[in-house]
């Protein structure tokens, strides 16, 4: 993970010591159901938790073991036998490394997942709030990043706000189908370790249990959460593209709250730079990364290879994290979120009313206008105003095929704002429901 875009919350889940703790959790809670059934003696795990349950894992001292026996669940098992004692050879009782390592990253990552949840009831909080705000703010829709018709900058932040409910959805079951423990021993037949051990383990980690496991949790459960978290970070980026357009010096609809004593450029004083969403569109982009990795670590050879290893080791922190620390980001952008009423007003208007093009060309063909001639008439007009040659009313007023089917009043009435918002509390009551609260 790059420490720059990492929150402590979040890096803390992946630090050594956690991660060891965790699998120090593991193997006690195992050997806890082995005593039950009397596999091992009961004192053993008695004294296991006594003298492990506290213990500061010394990360360098299990490198160093590491570097000896080339192992990493050995050199962790030897450190604990270093502090436990003799009754550390109880431990790991017909279990394997995978049992460790793959329940160690579903306990992780749970975590993470949880982090994530909570950092989108922060963004969904901010659009609601801003949302309702702006919930009748007139403001020009774009397609093609050309000017079409008219809506609410409240209805633009209503859509990211469901986009944002689906990615809490989607975290959700993603934290769901990852979330499974493996206590299977070797290639995943509970030969040396009875089921009712793993099932233990589970529930006191909050996991359930992998039904089939190969010796390895199936990675099919990672492609997908990593795949989730992509999804989510592209619904970051498309809010963070749409700030930035809006922040366009030609546009300036919208923009960042810049900060007393903040600097835009080190050579141009008077620059305000969309920097915050700039950088979480290259987060996204980090996230993202981890996506076909994932994807390729599920073809494992027969029951287990771990030519998945390292790319978790990698991916695993990479993502939640950087993931965790753009959601909060953009929480705080929408929150304090420059809005410029006036300006959607008049880039509204930039195009002398050619954004009712379409109520113009409905009123004709209701008036018994052919929809060739009508569209014919209406797009005529509509590109003298893109030439620059004058104002779209007046043109419309002058067509031969417009002024004997719609009057002054008429054509006026078909220029107005409100028509187009009329649904707007149909809208919001789908996203935010009948009676919110604002």
């Amino acid at each position: 993970m790059i420490p720059r875009y990492a929150r402590p919350e979040a890096a803390d889940i992946w630090s050594p010591q956690t991660r060891f703790r965790i699998m120090f959790e593991i193997e006690a809670h195992a050997a806890d159901a082995m005593a039950e059934l009397g596999v091992i003696p009961k004192r053993a795990a008695e004294v296991i938790w006594e003298k492990g349950k506290d213990a500061i894992w010394n990360a360098e001292r299990i490198d160093e073991i590491e570097r000896e026996v080339k192992h990493d669940v050995i050199a962790f098992l030897t450190h604990v036998t270093e502090i436990v004692g003799p009754e550390a050879r109880f431990l790991h009782q017909g279990m394997t490394s995978s049992d460790v390592n793959d329940t160690a990253l579903a306990v992780q990552l749970s975590r993470a997942t949880d982090l994530l949840i909570e950092d989108v009831d922060l963004v969904l909080a901010a659009l609601k709030k801003r949302a309702y705000e702006h919930k009748l703010t007139p403001t020009v829709g774009r397609s093609h990043a050309i000017h079409a018709e008219p809506t609410t900058f409240g209805l633009k932040l209503a859509g990211h706000y469901a986009e944002f409910q689906r990615a809490k959805e989607r975290l959700a079951m993603a934290r769901f189908e990852v979330a499974t423990c493996a206590i299977s021993g070797a290639v995943g037949t509970f030969a040396n370790v009875d089921p009712r051990v793993e099932q233990h383990v589970a529930d006191k980690l909050g996991l359930a249990v992998e039904p089939v496991s190969t010796q390895v949790i199936p990675r099919d459960r990672h492609a997908a959460y990593f795949a989730a978290l992509g999804v989510v970070a592209s619904s970051v980026e498309r809010l963070a593209v749409e700030i930035r357009h809006l922040q366009r010096t030609e546009v300036l609809e919208a923009e960042e709250f810049f900060d007393k004593g903040q600097k835009g450029s080190s050579a141009m004083p008077h620059k305000r730079n969309p920097i915050l969403t700039e950088n979480l569109t290259g987060l996204a982009r980090l996230v993202r990364s981890a996506v076909v990795p994932a994807m390729e670590n599920v073809a494992l050879w027969h029951e287990r290879d771990i030519s998945h290893s390292s790319v978790e080791r990698g991916i695993a922190p990479d993502a939640t994290v950087h993931l965790d620390f753009a959601l909060r980001r953009l929480a705080g952008v929408v929150d304090r979120l420059l809005v410029y009423p006036e300006n959607m007003l008049k880039n509204l208007d930039r195009l002398s009313g050619l954004v009712h093009s379409q109520r113009v060309l409905l009123a004709l063909t209701q008036k018994g206008v052919s929809r060739e001639d009508a569209y014919a008439a209406v797009q005529g007009a509509a590109m003298k105003v893109w030439r620059g040659e004058g104002a779209f009313l007046d043109f419309l007023t002058a067509d031969p095929v417009v002024r004997p089917n719609l009057s002054d009043d008429e054509l006026a009435e078909l220029f107005g704002l409100g028509y187009h918002f009329k649904h707007v509390d149909t809208i919001f009551a789908r996203v935010f429901g009948a009676n919110p609260s604002p």
